[in-house]
């Protein structure tokens, strides 16, 4: 059997956008990253094909709680009873109540909206759900899988090194690889979404992966990554231009509710930049139409954080002309 088996989740109705993992270890089996309701039906099939059970289901690995990656949880925990959900320190609170994640999400798409994309996200009881540190390690059966506390994505973010198969399940730390754009060679770019985009934890991030060495790298968007340090560099040179687009928005005369629209633009055209060398991608319109949902999360991010600073150095200038006009 497959070391590593590629579940394609379908998510959005896209193929090959969303994966979750699973790993067969004896008689029992993980999955990794779990996306939404809609997907479980195909990796309980997956699960059928390894010939295990879903009693035989031993862990539920979430990479973050990004509904893309989490939504699904709460419905495998409860068909699959003998699985333990294994969760950033962050993350946990949010399996086990989910609402404030429900309310946010909710209020971006709407309650009917949200309905369609994720169904009915509940509670996992608490005594079901595992915080696992950074650099810890679970012992399983023949495997060792260790814990990688990696921020910059998302603060409640971790990976996991597998020493059986030699391969690291990298969530969004290592970006997004849709296969449909690597037909000249590797193309990844890193993902920027709101709310806790940080450049420089992202690159420290990268560098803490390739510095594992290992065989495979699978993120969850999408599949397996092989060129490793090639992809790597895509990835800083991309997280470069993201820390300067921040601080051009954040410098610029837009207002914050403009930024979106100044940062976008230069985000196509840095992609455009980047597709100029991957043969015909970047005048085929099916590349624009896959990227267009990223760019437009990553324009969002990026506009988040240069709010943030704006909203903070506005705060630092008042409070230090309040020193000044108090005389303290």
């Amino acid at each position: 059997m497959n070391e590593v088996i590629t579940i394609d989740c379908y998510y959005l109705d896209r193929p090959e956008f969303a994966a979750a993992y699973l790993l067969v270890e004896g008689d029992e089996a993980a999955f990794i990253d779990n996306n939404t309701n809609h997907a479980v039906p195909r990796m309980l099939a997956a699960l059928e094909s390894a010939g295990l059970r879903p009693e035989q289901l031993r862990y539920l690995i979430v990479t973050h709680v990004h509904l893309d990656h989490s939504g699904g949880t709460s419905a495998l925990a409860r068909l699959c009873p003998e699985a333990t959900v294994l969760a950033h320190p962050r993350a946990a609170p949010h399996i086990v109540d989910p609402g404030d994640l429900v309310a946010s999400a909710s209020l971006v798409y709407g309650a009917e909206e949200f309905e369609r994309l994720y169904g009915t996200i509940e509670p996992v009881p608490e005594d079901r759900v595992r915080i696992m540190g950074d650099d810890e390690v679970l012992s399983w059966g023949r495997r060792r899988l260790t814990f990688l506390h990696t921020r910059g994505h998302a603060n409640h973010h971790f990976c996991i090194a597998d020493d059986r198969s030699g391969a690291v399940f990298t969530g969004d730390a290592f970006g997004l690889h849709y296969p449909a754009l690597q037909t000249h060679g590797p193309f990844a770019f890193p993902s920027t979404s709101p709310t806790a985009f940080d450049a420089e934890l992202a690159r420290q991030a990268v560098h803490r992966l390739v510095d594992l060495t290992p065989s495979r790298l699978y993120p969850t968007h999408f599949g397996a990554v092989g060129d490793i340090e090639n992809t790597a560099g895509q990835l800083i040179r991309h997280l470069d231009f993201a820390e300067r687009l921040v601080a051009d928005a954040e410098a610029s005369s837009f207002s914050d509710d403009e930024l979106e629209n100044y940062i976008r633009p230069r985000l196509e055209d840095f992609f455009a930049g980047l597709l100029n060398g991957h043969g015909a991608l970047a005048a085929d319109p099916d590349t624009w139409t896959l990227l267009d949902l990223d760019i437009d999360l990553n324009a969002q991010g990026i506009a988040v954080v240069a709010r943030k600073r704006r909203k903070k150095a506005r705060e630092s200038g008042l409070r230090t002309q309040t020193r000044q006009d108090t005389g303290s």
